[in-house]
């Protein structure tokens, strides 16, 4: 390369850095505005700030509490917080409503809904019964607060197992709304069941080759998938596991490599909690859009707006809190 080139290119490089450089101390001199801002909001409001496994790095990283929906909310109902700030989506938000009546519930982005609560309706549900003679409707908590409330019990993915075996075994079973979910539990508790033909589309975009590529490329890894996977896909993991299960699995395995078969963002939690074990997501196209939506600037923005507040009406929040006091009782 002539010495005009290489010089020219060098200058030029040299600038590059020091424009990403320059950009990053902008980003992260706005980053530490918002989460002062946010820790004043937090202490002027009373509030507790949860996030899903699945949001953002940097909303993550500024919660109180991380998690799966249904502890998350249990752990806000235990603080003496006034107002809970929910970092996932709207059913997540609903249920935070249920099981803390008496608190302000914010979602920092109406838009964050989830596609597979969607798949299943109210009226739907009732068709279905109906259909099948009013059998024991088993619903998974990602369902919308009034498809819980025309349910029996609720479940997780951490605990559906262990629910459906703990049901009356003569009485047919209708698993709403995830297919997948229901198929596993059906194929773990020996029992055939009612599944309705919903479905994760994140999850869905989990394929069988991206398991055999990543093996192939890490031998020794331990495989853990979501049991929102599809049948062929959970055929193939060591181990198949909720979100909050697949944390705990991390931190006490002695396997230092781990493919994780879920949505992206769990793997941010997963590498800062065990930084001396390397994980690989089995595909980068499991990303929930909706799930990152809310980012730390809506978050900031929604205390202090107070917005969106989501409240569940009494009529459904009792019958509904019913399906997941029942859930509670046998777990």
């Amino acid at each position: 390369m002539p010495r005009f080139f290489q010089i020219y290119f060098m200058f030029n490089l040299t600038k590059i850095d020091k424009n990403k450089k320059e950009k990053m101390l902008t980003k992260n001199n706005k980053n530490q505005a918002l989460v002062d801002k946010l820790i004043q909001l937090k202490k002027q409001r009373n509030a507790v700030i949860l996030a899903h496994n699945y949001q953002l790095g940097e909303v993550q990283d500024m919660a109180d509490f991380v998690g799966d929906s249904l502890d998350l909310s249990r752990k806000a109902a235990k603080t003496r917080a006034e107002v809970i700030v929910f970092c996932g989506v709207q059913f997540m938000a609903e249920t935070a409503s249920i099981l803390s009546p008496d608190k302000i519930v914010l979602l920092p982005d109406i838009n964050a809904g989830c596609p597979m609560a969607n798949m299943v309706t109210v009226e739907k549900l009732k068709e279905k019964k109906q259909k099948y003679g009013y059998p024991y409707v088993v619903c998974y908590v990602n369902s919308a607060a009034e498809v819980k409330a025309e349910s029996d019990i609720c479940c997780t993915s951490a605990n559906a197992v262990k629910i459906v075996r703990g049901l009356d075994q003569r009485k047919k079973v209708l698993f709403i709304p995830d297919q997948y979910l229901g198929h596993y539990v059906s194929s773990q508790v020996g029992k055939e069941m009612i599944l309705w033909p919903g479905y994760c589309p994140t999850h869905l975009r989990i394929l069988p080759q991206d398991i055999a590529r990543l093996r192939k490329d890490h031998p020794q890894a331990k495989v853990i998938v979501h049991a929102e996977c599809r049948p062929e896909v959970i055929s193939l993991a060591d181990e198949v596991q909720s979100t909050g299960v697949m944390c705990r699995y991390a931190k006490t395995t002695e396997n230092n490599e781990i493919i994780v078969g879920t949505e992206l963002g769990i793997i941010h939690r997963l590498r800062k909690e065990n930084p001396e074990k390397k994980f690989f997501s089995v595909s980068e196209q499991a990303i929930c859009p909706n799930m990152k939506l809310i980012t730390l600037e809506k978050v900031v923005w929604s205390l202090k707006e107070m917005r969106y507040q989501i409240k569940v009406p009494a009529r459904i929040a009792n019958r509904a809190g019913k399906a997941v006091d029942r859930m509670l009782e046998l777990t």
